[in-house]
């Protein structure tokens, strides 16, 4: 038999402890900023019905990104690729018994079939922050806050990352009175905008041509008005009248008092996916080696009634764990990474019980201790230690034994110091 391949599954990865440290403290600062706003965790099953997100979530997604098969009662059931037509779900499940605005939040893992490339996993961890009950732009406003405050927690400057804000209401007025297109070449052209930076100018001229077909030259002029249009004065005078922007420069209004400075408003931003209704957003990195959305997110009001309940109105967004990792890391922002182990004890000889006894010690103060079990040499010890990336070694031999003394030594400056028991729980708790 063939040896099995030591790889993992195409479009995943394997997360070894300095791996798992990175996405640790991304967790960590995703979990201190939700829970700063008030929202409350939830868990979800990995397995919906197809049907959950063949219902909305567009054909791209629910028909050609899925792990989807049929399971052994005869259901046809996917690994979620999103989380948003699950909490909407659960909302619905739980409408009458939740207060509202709701304010809820998960950090989950997701599987989409899709080429892998830089960011772009097929299994990926993410942040989903939801509000539910709030019809206004207060809502749209405090989920953009936060955005802009997981990037200030991790570090960035307002001049690392641009918020790129427009509207789906906006969209679909552009779409009908100033494009004056129908519902599938509208939807057409939504696509081929949302792809705009995916594909050169020359295949998005010529699909934008056959979309609008004998009155192509028209159209083409009419989009480079629209992309001409740096903000909101701009655009052109058929969509600057419309009520829509009124609601587009309050949000704008909101956020500049927030203190928030990176947002921008973006006419061609449009979100492939079909269910938003509202605000939409992107937050993009200005990094040249990394210049790309983050993560985005905006107004999904119509997803829970799709569970047969009322309409309940949702504002969201969805930060990755790769895309954070490589924003981090082109702005070198990845924390230091150390391990979670406080201190390695070596054993010198026949002291392993005596070791021992020191690590319950040290373990029942709340520290993190590993005891050498294999009777190695001490420099392969220390050596274990290093490749661990443990900051500290405590030995255990003849003398320390006798004396009541231990001899620590710090492994990346070399400095070493003795001190009792009482004195070792506080050195190693102060250099947490």
């Amino acid at each position: 038999m063939n040896a099995l391949s030591p790889q993992s599954y195409k479009g995943t990865r394997d997360y070894y402890p300095e791996d798992k440290r990175v996405q640790n403290y991304i967790f960590s600062v995703w979990h201190k900023v939700a829970m700063r706003y008030g929202y409350e965790e939830y868990g979800a099953p990995t397995l919906e019905p197809l049907d959950v997100y063949t219902a909305k979530s567009g054909q791209e997604l629910a028909g050609e990104q899925t792990y989807s098969f049929t399971d052994r009662g005869g259901r046809i059931v996917a690994i979620r690729p999103e989380m948003t037509p699950t909490i909407s779900r659960m909302v619905a499940a739980r409408r009458q018994e939740l207060a509202y605005p709701a304010r809820l939040y998960s950090i989950a893992n997701f599987m989409r079939y899709e080429r892998p490339q830089r960011g772009r996993e097929r299994e990926f961890w993410q942040l989903n922050v939801d509000i539910f009950g709030s019809d206004g732009v207060l809502a749209e406003a405090e989920i953009l806050t936060m955005a802009d405050d997981i990037m200030r927690e991790f570090g960035a400057k307002d001049t690392d990352y641009i918020i790129r804000i427009n509207n789906r209401k906006l969209i679909n007025f552009m779409m009908a009175q100033y494009f004056m297109l129908d519902g599938v070449k509208s939807q057409a052209l939504i696509k081929l905008f949302d792809r705009k930076n995916k594909i050169s100018d020359q295949e998005f001229e010529d699909q934008a041509r056959e979309i609008f077909a004998d009155n192509a030259e028209e159209g083409l002029q009419k989009i480079k008005r629209l992309l001409g249009a740096k903000n909101m004065a701009d655009l052109p005078e058929e969509i600057k009248n419309s009520s829509v922007v009124n609601e587009v420069q309050e949000l704008f209004t909101l956020l500049e008092r927030a203190g928030i400075k990176s947002q921008v408003f973006d006419i061609t931003l449009m979100r492939g996916l079909d269910y938003y209704t509202g605000m939409v957003f992107e937050v993009f990195d200005t990094h040249p080696d990394n210049a790309r959305a983050l993560f985005g997110g905006g107004r999904y009001d119509g997803l829970v009634g799709l569970f047969g309940a009322e309409q309940i109105s949702a504002v969201g967004m969805a930060p990755g764990g790769t895309m954070m990792e490589n924003f981090l890391s082109v702005h070198n922002l990845t924390p230091k990474s150390v391990s979670t182990t406080n201190a390695y004890i070596a054993v010198l000889g026949d002291y392993q019980k005596e070791a021992n006894d020191l690590a319950t010690k040290l373990r029942a103060s709340g520290l993190n201790v590993e005891v050498d079990i294999n009777s190695d040499k001490l420099d392969k010890q220390i050596k274990n230690a290093v490749k661990k990336q443990i900051r500290f070694v405590v030995f255990v031999g003849d003398n320390e034994v006798k004396s009541g003394v231990y001899n620590i030594k710090n492994l990346e400056t070399t400095e070493e110091q003795q001190m009792n028991a009482s004195e070792l729980v506080d050195f190693l708790k102060e250099n947490k």
